[in-house]
């Protein structure tokens, strides 16, 4: 089970703790609702500010809109183009058919490994090609990080704007004050989220340290 599957999953869990607890609030809420007066709800022409039930799922959603993805993408985009660009000249280099489809991964130890359908002898001169590029395994080291926390934040962005139901997982990688809420600090936050969510989830991640993506050159 994946990473982002399980976080998915526990965000689900909440999600639906939270509607069950709903019904046996709401009975208090009504009868508080009742004792109000309707001058409560302010007269036409009022413009003072109304508290409303979903106050606390707007606020969520403001805090998820200030996102800049748009910055984050780019991140993320120029280190995946020189790392494809990288392996395109790598594989024309070797005479590689450049349709080849090889996978790049990062061991626990750090170490590029080289995976595809080539031969064992150009595999290997390919993979000790990028582990002595500094600015390769700099590249995919921020890859190896940051490619898996825009993933997350990007796919429960989606889900929440497909369906209108906030990601309690996502809302605890995003800080209230915005100054913190660099590619770098979700980075973090995400991190250390893996490593406290559960032992069920960390028994999972203690079996898939290392980091690996499929590449098709041509693509």
């Amino acid at each position: 089970m994946s990473l982002l599957t399980s976080l998915i999953r526990a965000s689900t869990q909440f999600q639906q703790a939270m509607e069950r607890k709903s019904p046996a609030e709401g009975t208090g809420k009504t009868a508080q609702a009742d004792s109000l007066t309707p001058d409560a709800a302010g007269n036409p022409g009022d413009d003072r500010f109304t508290p409303s039930g979903t106050s606390t799922d707007d606020l969520a959603s403001l805090k998820s809109r200030k996102l800049a993805m748009t910055d984050y993408r780019q991140t993320v985009g120029q280190d995946l183009a020189f790392v494809k660009e990288t392996l395109r000249h790598k594989l024309a280099e070797y005479n590689v058919h450049p349709a080849t489809a090889i996978e790049v991964n990062k061991n626990s130890s750090g170490s590029i490994g080289v995976d595809g359908r080539i031969s064992e002898e150009t595999r290997a001169r390919i993979e000790n090609d990028l582990n002595v590029n500094a600015e390769f395994k700099s590249a995919f080291n921020r890859l190896s990080v940051n490619e898996p926390t825009l993933h997350f934040v990007d796919n429960a962005l989606k889900l929440n704007q497909a369906y209108g139901v906030n990601n309690p997982v996502l809302e605890t990688l995003i800080s209230e004050n915005q100054q913190f809420n660099g590619l770098q600090d979700l980075v973090h936050r995400y991190d250390s989220l893996r490593r406290t969510v559960s032992s069920e989830l960390q028994s999972s991640a203690d079996g898939n340290q290392g980091y690996a993506f499929s590449l098709n050159t041509q693509a």
